[in-house]
């Protein structure tokens, strides 16, 4: 099973709201996953970023792959 790092979208039409989760590379976007590891509100100014950084760690050490957006909120609210 190849898991990634992704974003799953919620939220109402044109308001979305996304979830950072660990999930299987072959489900869906919004479906089933193994743990929610965040939130990202884009909407807001500047955008909000919620992660557990303990787990993002754990998935990633465990051979995780992360999204290239993923990627580049990591970069973002980890270093910072």
């Amino acid at each position: 099973m190849a898991v990634r790092i992704r974003l799953a979208r919620h939220g109402a039409p044109k308001r979305p709201f996304y979830r950072i989760v660990a999930a299987d590379s072959q489900c869906p976007r919004d479906g089933k996953f193994l743990e929610n590891l965040g939130t990202y509100n884009a909407l807001v100014d500047p955008a909000e970023v919620k992660l557990k950084a303990d787990r993002v760690n754990y998935w990633l050490t465990q051979g995780a792959k992360p999204t290239d957006t993923v990627r580049n909120l990591l970069k973002k609210h980890l270093q910072a």
